[in-house]
């Protein structure tokens, strides 16, 4: 190309900007954005979310409480606007936090009492009359363990320390007896 023609487009692309900010009044920009295409990844998202809030519910289902219900944002159904949308989204986002937050805490507890009856075991007369249950375990069922003395008041003046494990839920027949 000829060296003097690109210099003359160059001269009118540079022209042309003094006349775009000697302009009173900029011209607005139209940024049109695609509303289906937002509510889509919003609901995608939402869908996420809700799955993942699922799944910490059945994680922790039985041991700790995971509030899982979704309000409705309105009395009577209809199609919400972009910022209903993201306001659900954020909300899902702050109760999946929280109850990750939830069961990481029950997580510790457990794994503290799991520790805890590994030294009962291992030394009851150190542990005197503490019990630790399954549900402290986070294991499904009745049951617990024990420490207490072998053969009664002998025992605790002896100091014969055993840890009994109980025999787990109590009988139907008991239970009726009590009713």
């Amino acid at each position: 190309m000829d060296g003097g023609r690109d210099a003359a487009v160059i001269y009118t692309r540079y022209r042309q900007m003094p006349d775009l900010l000697a302009r009173e009044r900029p011209m607005a920009l139209r940024v049109e954005a695609d509303e289906r295409l937002a509510r889509a990844e919003l609901r995608r998202q939402i869908g996420r979310l809700e799955r993942q809030l699922a799944a910490l519910l059945a994680e922790g289902f039985g041991r700790v409480t995971v509030e899982h219900r979704v309000s409705a944002i309105a009395a009577e159904p209809r199609v919400l606007d972009l910022g209903e949308l993201e306001r659900l989204r954020d909300s899902l986002a702050g109760r999946i936090g929280e109850a990750r937050q939830t069961l990481r805490q029950q997580d510790r507890v457990e794994t503290d009492n799991r520790e805890l009856l590994r030294r009962m075991l291992a030394t009851p007369a150190n542990y005197k009359w503490v019990r630790v249950s399954r549900d402290d375990l986070g294991l499904p069922g009745c049951g617990h363990w024990h420490s207490r003395p072998r053969l009664g008041p002998i025992g605790m003046l002896m100091g014969w320390w055993r840890v009994k494990v109980s025999s787990g839920c109590p009988l139907a027949g008991r239970l009726a007896a009590v009713e």
